[in-house]
């Protein structure tokens, strides 16, 4: 026959862990109060697991009147507890021990230096009962001890009276606050002897209903008189159980991390991120001043062509005009080794870092004289960055969300600087001149050497007539002289090679704009990417591995 195995829930090591990296993980986004709360389970945890775990420290705790002490003396089978009428009886907590060797530095760790052996019976053996304060006591020291006490013990046993046992500040301070350690719990209503049969049952179906209320549906309750011994086996019997399983110290520290946990939030399933990068690349686009860049490399272009490729006698007129990328100082800054569009680590100086080296598509050191941006495209792009913060915040939790939304800003002082000098080290390829121009340039030269030999050879043959001397043989085209051909053809086919190398510049420099174009947004969105978009990633990944340690944590 096959075994079945009950599949098991991750461990406590594990749980440990996980809440640990989830109080790190939300360190500065969440409350410190529960990150610190999770860090000190944790460290709580951490201890109780290196102390003995064959003792199992059980907690009398209630109110004022209710009889603690006379169960405690009870069920340690002597007088170790002072039981009066003067409030408040006890004063510190003390521990009766049913077989208490090893337990020192257990107790040690709870501070309790009041240690009793029990001379009851032996079956509690491994029990270390202490018996608390008053929670409702009217000495703040008291509530204090009873506080700190109830966060350490591995089994609260809460002891109510018939008069008290639905006391507000016992339900909201304690019980309702511990219903993860329903596990963990048990309710006695003490004093029963003071009631008949039937106001016992009564009591006991009121306090059931109370407990249901707070969440600790399940949890033992039991009907006991520290003064006629009535359900006192009942008890001890139960006592005897949570004891033998050795259990109660670990099923403390697994309900204590679900309540860290809890406290530090509810694991949600990370929101998909939204493609907010093309609105964020459009702003930081129009705000570097791309489109004005990109209208000066169509117009330099075509103004460097003219120059290089224009017919020689009128070319020199286009050089007195301004290149319209070199007054933007694009082309012009010094290069630095790097490819295009990469950025040195950190700064916002207004200076590319120089390094030693060249190549192409290197980085340019330096400021652009693109204009800067208006109030308008400034206000564009500072939407543009809360636009992507309140997208990728919009599903996750208040502090997260405020994270993330931070996190998209927190890099917009560094966006005006590298912006420029993506657009300074993208755009410095748009003055390549490209190798037909040599070629044309000479043919130019070769049109113009032409037609100035048919001028010097015109020239001579009209000085030769001037002097009256004899005219040399002249060879002709048909019936035009070669010098003519020479002068006239060669300014024709100056003029003529400078238009259509105007044209080829003109559809030349299109293409270089729109390639250009292509590359400032590419390089600009990488920019946003690097600035904007990578530190809202960080914090949503953030988030995601922060879900998932609380999830394990919580299981």
């Amino acid at each position: 026959m096959k075994l079945l195995r009950r599949k098991e829930g991750p461990s406590l090591d594990s749980r440990l862990a996980a809440l640990l990296e989830a109080a790190e993980l939300a360190e500065g986004r969440l409350p410190e109060e529960a990150v610190s709360g999770a860090r000190t389970v944790a460290e709580r945890a951490g201890v109780r697991r290196t102390l003995s775990i064959d003792h199992t420290v059980a907690a009398l705790a209630g109110a004022t009147g209710s009889g603690k002490s006379s169960l405690y003396n009870a069920l340690a089978g002597t007088d170790l507890a002072a039981v009066g009428v003067v409030r408040p009886t006890t004063s510190a907590a003390q521990a009766a021990l049913w077989d208490g060797e090893g337990s020192g530095p257990l107790l040690d760790w709870l501070d309790i230096p009041q240690r009793h052996p029990a001379t009851s019976a032996s079956d509690l053996s491994g029990l270390v009962l202490l018996d608390l304060p008053d929670h409702d006591s009217i000495q703040v020291s008291h509530r204090l001890e009873v506080d700190r006490l109830v966060e350490l013990v591995d089994l609260l046993v809460w002891v109510v009276d018939p008069q008290k046992y639905a006391d507000a500040a016992l339900h909201d301070r304690y019980l309702r606050r511990l219903a993860a350690h329903r596990g963990v719990m048990l309710v006695v209503l003490n004093q029963v002897d003071r009631l008949p049969d039937s106001a016992v049952d009564r009591c006991l179906r009121d306090l059931r209903r109370l407990l249901d209320e707070d969440g600790l549906a399940g949890v033992p309750v039991l009907a006991v008189s520290a003064r006629t011994g009535a359900g006192l086996a009942e008890l001890r019997a139960l006592l005897n159980d949570r004891v033998a399983e050795r259990k109660s110290w670990s099923t403390r520290l697994a309900a204590d991390i679900t309540t860290a946990a809890a406290r530090l939030g509810a694991p949600e399933e990370a929101p998909a991120g939204q493609a907010m990068d093309r609105a964020l690349t459009a702003a930081l686009c129009e705000a570097a001043g791309v489109p004005l860049v990109v209208e000066a490399v169509a117009k330099g272009h075509r103004h460097r062509a003219v120059v290089a490729t224009g017919w020689p006698v009128t070319r020199w007129i286009r050089k007195l005009r301004p290149d319209p990328l070199r007054r933007l100082r694009i082309g012009t800054m010094a290069p630095v080794g790097g490819p295009v569009g990469e950025l040195p680590a950190g700064g916002s100086s207004g200076k590319s870092a120089a390094s030693s080296g060249q190549g192409p598509g290197a980085e340019v050191v330096g400021r652009t004289s693109v204009p800067a941006a208006s109030a308008v495209q400034r206000a564009r792009v500072e939407t543009a960055i809360r636009d992507v913060g309140e997208a990728a915040a919009a599903d996750l939790p208040g502090p997260w969300a405020a994270a993330v939304r931070q996190a998209a800003r927190s890099r917009s002082q560094e966006l005006t600087d590298a912006v420029d000098r993506v657009v300074a080290t993208t755009s410095a390829g748009a003055t390549r001149r490209p190798r037909w121009w040599r070629a044309v340039n000479v043919l130019q030269w070769l049109v113009f050497a032409a037609m100035l030999a048919g001028a010097l050879w015109l020239g001579g043959l009209f000085g030769m007539d001037y002097l009256r001397l004899p005219q040399p043989p002249l060879p002709t085209v048909g019936v035009v002289p070669w010098p003519t051909v020479l002068l006239v053809g060669g300014a024709l086919a100056g003029v003529l090679i400078a238009l259509l190398s105007r044209l080829a510049a003109w559809a030349g420099g299109r293409r270089r704009a729109r390639r250009t174009a292509r590359a400032l947004r590419t390089a600009v969105g990488r920019v946003g990417d690097d600035l904007v978009l990578a530190p809202v990633r960080g914090e949503l990944d953030r988030y995601a591995r922060f879900t998932e340690a609380l999830t394990r944590a919580r299981a």
